[in-house]
């Protein structure tokens, strides 16, 4: 259950930021909301496509030296896939080139500086859940 209410927590906060970002480029709430939303379904609509693909990849050169490589092509690919996401949203929203380029460059950015500070409050969260677990335990 934690870790649902964690995942969730997460997804609203990758949301937040795409809503926050495509408002500040925009200045529209409409098109703010429709990026946080359609932005991520689009991701995990795509997302099983790309896995399967480069775990097929992967399971081929295994043995090989290019198994590792297979590795780190797949989380650039992901990446990649990501940025050309959050960059035809906001195009498609906008007409602009520049705010979808803009848009596909910094939320990942702000994806990795803010998650950091998210998932160090939710271990926290934990340890005082499991701590106070304890403590009855403890009592009993």
């Amino acid at each position: 259950m934690f870790t649902a209410i964690k995942t969730f927590s997460q997804v609203c906060t990758h949301m937040s930021i795409a809503f926050g970002l495509a408002y500040l480029l925009t200045g529209s709430l409409a098109l703010g909301g429709l990026a946080a939303i359609i932005e991520p379904v689009i991701n995990v609509a795509l997302l099983p496509w790309h896995e399967k693909a480069w775990h097929a990849l992967r399971r081929r050169h295994a043995d090989s030296p290019l198994g590792l490589a297979a590795r780190a092509g797949e989380k650039i690919s992901q990446t990649c896939l990501h940025m050309g996401v959050a960059f035809g949203v906001m195009y498609w929203a906008t007409g602009s080139m520049a705010f979808g380029g803009l848009l596909a460059v910094v939320e990942p950015i702000c994806n990795v500086i803010v998650l950091p500070f998210h998932d160090r409050l939710w271990e926290r969260i934990r340890s005082r859940m499991e701590s106070r677990g304890a403590a009855r335990l403890a009592a009993l």
